[in-house]
């Protein structure tokens, strides 16, 4: 009998493959799962080779270097606008002054004061050149002059205005005077009240505003002989001080404060005008007390 040389490896694959196809038991390869090594796959056997998944790039760690400069980048706050050279300077030469003045108080030798000294007076050579052109830019625009604002400076010019403030004011206490009157609280013996009558009857003459005397005690005072007696508005307004002067309006009842002792007759023309012209002014309303010397308030300023 002859013996037959064993098939070679190829052909007894080949035999094993037809096998396994003539009795369908051969199975198909499937998909690789992402998330398993191929090497656990047994049924793929060891023949088979497949490449691993190469991961993603990781991005490149930042250096330390990298890491601070973007931290104080972002940080950082946003530089300023640079300033002018002349605020630079003025600066410079205030620290500079402010330096020299330390030294030389902490350390008053000729030396550290002269340096003072000498800095100081630059700075008011360069004040005393700003005040003259201040001052000539002052004399061409009127609108920048200060003595032409308000209340001049020169003499002249001074007594002008004040002509023209006391005519000014002297008309507005007429015009008051139409539904106003001055009430002049006395006392029959005080040499004060005495004094100050006189300007009240020539104040009345020149303005054309009624003054209604009111004697606290009862008695009399020349210039005033309709002077009337207390009837409780000076205990309602609480005059403790006499004479005392208060502007009062019989039709609406108000009455408010203008000086206490004696006053001259610019000061009465400045206070009433200062006091009508405000609407906010200490205004004290009549009471019941007082209605019958408001009648006669009232009957008085009608002649």
């Amino acid at each position: 009998m002859m013996l037959r040389r064993p098939a070679s490896r190829q052909v007894r694959l080949a035999l094993c493959l037809v096998v396994m196809l003539g009795s369908g038991t051969v199975a198909l390869a499937q998909p690789q799962d992402p998330g398993r090594p191929y090497w656990s796959d047994n049924w793929r056997g060891w023949h088979f080779y497949e490449e691993p998944e190469i991961p993603p790039p990781e991005p490149p760690a930042s250096t330390p270097r990298q890491a601070a400069t973007a931290s104080s980048a972002a940080t950082a706050p946003r530089r300023s606008p640079a300033k002018p050279p002349e605020i630079v300077e003025f600066e410079r030469l205030q620290r500079a002054l402010e330096e020299r003045r330390h030294i030389a108080i902490m350390r008053p030798t000729e030396a550290n004061v002269r340096r003072y000294m000498e800095l100081e007076a630059q700075v008011l050579s360069r004040a005393s050149t700003f005040a003259d052109v201040a001052q000539r830019i002052a004399w061409a625009s009127p609108e920048l002059d200060p003595t032409l604002q308000g209340r001049p400076v020169n003499a002249k010019a001074l007594e002008v205005f004040d002509q023209l403030q006391t005519a000014q004011r002297s008309q507005s206490i007429s015009a008051l005077g139409r539904d106003h009157v001055l009430f002049f609280f006395f006392r029959s013996d005080c040499p004060y009240c005495h004094a100050f009558a006189p300007t009240l009857e020539a104040f009345q003459a020149r303005h054309g505003i009624k003054v209604v005397a009111i004697s606290v005690d009862g008695g009399p005072i020349p210039g005033f002989a309709d002077a009337r007696r207390d009837n409780g508005i000076a205990t309602t307004l609480r005059v403790s001080q006499v004479p005392a002067v208060y502007l009062a309006q019989p039709f609406t009842g108000k009455i408010t404060p203008i000086g206490f002792g004696v006053l001259s007759e610019a000061q009465l023309v400045e206070r009433i005008s200062m006091v009508a012209a405000s609407p906010d002014s200490a205004a004290t309303p009549f009471l019941s007390a007082t209605g019958g010397l408001q009648a006669q308030a009232r009957l008085t300023h009608q002649r």
